[in-house]
């Protein structure tokens, strides 16, 4: 699959998560986001205020998570959380659905919660993490036949803090599941360009990360040399 620097970077959000992540942290999360015009940064909900600053005047969105990075506060937190997030500028919502809820078999109450968030983000995008590392074949699927009821844009693999990430599996079985309309985000382990490229053959038009320098400097460096063999 033959992509530019700038397709492949308008596939990526740029992961700004770490806990431990200072304020300069962020700053400079941000400048590398401005510098490649990658599609998002996915920031802490407390820096929304400050990323939309700092990226004011670029095309680059800003998003935040809910419900992170374990799913299991309550609908009304989540809601208030969403609430919060768009009116600080946050365009993109990754929730962590209620991973307890969805193992229980209570998929009514997983696609409620999912719809109740959707209401609450207006035209942001929602992006629903299933946090596949924890989930059967048949639990991946039932979340997301619900997240594309419940009027989601995105179902998404993972936090990056469960004991594992994204596979082409579970990938490959998420596209599977839901229509053309619903997008599919990878996140947890996406730290090479070969990475991304393989999950992109297989539906996946969305990832999560924050290697997106090394990955977009990769596909560069091998353009020119492709170039220069050709010359």
């Amino acid at each position: 699959m033959d992509f530019t620097v700038s397709q492949i970077a308008r596939m990526i959000d740029h992961s700004i998560l770490q806990p431990q992540f200072t304020v300069e942290d962020v700053r400079s999360g941000c400048a590398v986001a401005a510098k490649y015009q990658v599609a998002s940064v996915c920031v802490r909900p407390s820096d929304v205020p400050y990323a939309v600053e700092l990226l004011r005047g670029t095309e680059v969105r800003v998003g935040t998570v809910i419900g992170f990075p374990h799913g299991d506060t309550s609908t009304e937190v989540k809601v208030a959380e969403t609430e919060q997030a768009v009116a600080r500028g946050a365009s993109e919502i990754d929730m962590v659905i209620n991973i307890g809820w969805l193992r229980s078999g209570d998929i009514a109450a997983v696609e409620t919660e999912i719809k109740e968030i959707v209401r609450a983000a207006g035209e942001a995008h929602v992006k629903v993490i299933l946090e596949t590392a924890y989930l059967t074949d048949e639990e991946k699927l039932a979340a997301c036949w619900a997240a594309e009821r419940a009027g989601a844009a995105f179902v998404k693999t993972s936090t990056g803090f469960a004991p594992t990430g994204a596979t082409i599996d579970d990938l490959a079985l998420m596209r599977s599941a839901v229509s053309p309309k619903v997008q599919v985000k990878a996140s947890g382990g996406i730290r090479s360009l070969d990475t991304l490229l393989a999950m992109a053959a297989v539906g996946v038009t969305r990832f999560g990360s924050s290697a997106t320098a090394e990955i977009l400097d990769d596909l560069a460096r091998r353009q020119v040399t492709t170039y220069a063999r050709r010359a």
